[in-house]
């Protein structure tokens, strides 16, 4: 059996999913569009450069959700991911995952993007486990409390977390003959370093010349 990860902004979508979750709130009137976008920005060069403060980030990103009920916002989700969403997952994407799949691999999706936006996307795509920055919530209401729960799901941490889940079902990185993991980022050479075959989708030019200084696979899904 292999192991088969997948970041999912701007690798599995052509696209980032929480840029576009923004910019449908700004669409509803629920969130400014001038100061969404000035703080998207600001944090955007920051994950570009390598030096995102993940929590700060996730106090912005997450705050919107508090300030709704969850029947409300799993009613935006299907209207987002019908608009946003659908429009940028494309085929190559789609023929990826289900090759791993047929194969008879574990895939999960591995991203610092929370769970609330990226779990219906997941099973979009077909892939059963998401391990994505959780935000934490009453499991009773389902009321989203702001910040985030245990450790976020970016660059060291998505170790952490695939280790974790790993070792929940009984398994270590030693379980597979083969472990993929793909990926847009320079922000994931942690976890690519960590596989067998890191394969660099899309990458930036900082992964870019990484992967080619490595010897790593470089493909495109756009």
């Amino acid at each position: 059996m292999n192991l088969a990860l997948f970041d999912l902004d701007n690798t599995l979508l052509s696209g980032d999913s929480d840029f576009e979750w923004a910019q449908f709130l700004i669409s509803k009137g629920v969130v400014d569009r001038e100061i969404q976008e000035a703080k998207n920005i600001e944090f955007y060069e920051h994950y570009k450069a390598g030096t995102l403060d993940i929590h700060a980030f996730l106090e912005f990103q997450l705050s919107p959700l508090t300030r709704h009920g969850r029947a409300e916002l799993d009613a935006w989700h299907t209207e987002y991911m019908q608009r946003h969403i659908r429009p940028i997952i494309g085929q190559p994407a789609r023929d990826l995952v289900r090759q791993h799949l047929a194969a008879g691999d574990l895939c999960a999706i591995v991203t610092a993007t929370n769970s609330f936006v990226t779990g219906p996307i997941a099973r979009e795509l077909g892939i059963p486990h998401l391990i994505g920055t959780v935000p934490a919530a009453d499991l009773q209401s389902g009321a989203f409390a702001g910040g985030p729960r245990g450790t976020p799901s970016f660059r060291e941490g998505k170790i952490e977390r695939v280790e974790a889940w790993l070792e929940s079902q009984g398994l270590w990185w030693g379980s597979f003959a083969n472990s993929f993991f793909y990926s847009d980022s320079h922000n994931d050479l942690p976890l690519m370093e960590k596989v067998k075959t890191p394969v660099a989708v899309d990458p930036d030019d900082k992964l870019r010349q990484h992967s080619t200084q490595m010897g790593w696979k470089i493909i495109t899904l756009r």
